[in-house]
């Protein structure tokens, strides 16, 4: 079974987000921030990341850098998650070392279906 790692600060997000992947098979951990995230990351538990872009100190823009340049996380698949879609998003969150790029709110079966290629 694949573990995820859910990077959201908003409690109603993330919520929506753990029950629908548990409901879909996988085992779910959660981070509400991205300092919180590399620490589980670098722990080595998780099989694939969804990282909210906003969070509060350490952004998903930056805490994907950092997990890319590390050793011990850069092959983590990423998945950008954000609602605040702005021309150039996309390849700024490929640049700064995501995999892949989904809009809020989320359409399940295609962020299944981004899951699913990634760990494959």
């Amino acid at each position: 079974m694949s573990r995820i790692l859910v990077v959201e600060d908003s409690e109603m997000n993330r919520d929506m987000i753990v029950r629908r992947l548990q409901r879909s098979g996988y085992e779910v951990v959660a981070a509400l921030d991205g300092r919180e995230a590399v620490a589980v990351a670098r722990a080595g538990e998780v099989d694939l990341i969804l990282m909210d872009l906003s969070l509060p100190e350490l952004d998903g823009w930056e805490t994907s850098r950092l997990l890319k340049a590390d050793e011990a996380t850069r092959h983590l698949p990423i998945i950008a998650l954000t609602a605040h879609v702005m021309p150039g998003d996309r390849e700024r969150a490929l640049a700064a070392g995501c995999d892949e790029f989904e809009t809020k709110p989320i359409e399940f079966g295609r962020l299944r279906a981004k899951i699913e290629a990634l760990l494959a």
